[in-house]
């Protein structure tokens, strides 16, 4: 079983590849970051998630977030979904799904009624390297404004 995160925990630091090739570090990032986990660029659910957290993210970013998204896809497939889709968010590769597992955002899931080992979509608020809010097995459609809801912006 996959420890998970809980609010007042600390944050797992990590830098991962961004899909432009460059370094992003959490630690590095200012104000409040909303770190989200989700299973796979280019897919229906992901895409929606993505689209709507790009679709937010002035209202975001207006209130001090930074928005990261994190997935075990390639730099490379990030750019093209970026590209398709005109994603406004940092996308962050993480192939070997270390940061996934630190953050409990890999593990046993249900999926089409069987348990298999995949990405848990699951999203984080952290605050000064504490998590102020943490979300799992989160629904791709209504999520953002779910979210937007719980941290007071809507």
């Amino acid at each position: 079983m996959t420890t998970r995160l809980q609010a007042g925990d600390t944050a797992p630091d990590f830098t991962l590849t961004d899909d432009a090739g460059q370094k992003v570090t959490l630690s590095e990032q200012q104000g409040k970051v909303i770190v989200y986990f989700y299973p796979a660029a280019m897919t229906p659910g992901c895409t929606k998630q993505a689209c709507d957290f790009s679709d937010s993210i002035d209202r975001l970013q207006s209130e001090g977030y930074t928005v990261l998204g994190i997935s075990p896809d390639k730099p490379e497939k990030l750019a093209k979904f970026r590209e398709k889709d005109g994603l406004t968010i940092t996308l962050l590769s993480d192939p070997d799904k270390e940061v996934l597992t630190q953050w409990g955002a890999f593990g046993e899931k249900k999926l089409y009624g069987k348990v298999v080992q995949g990405v848990i979509r699951s999203t984080f608020v952290v605050e000064d390297g504490t998590v102020t809010l943490a979300q799992y097995n989160v629904k791709a459609t209504g999520h953002v404004a779910k979210l937007r809801k719980d941290l007071g912006l809507d």
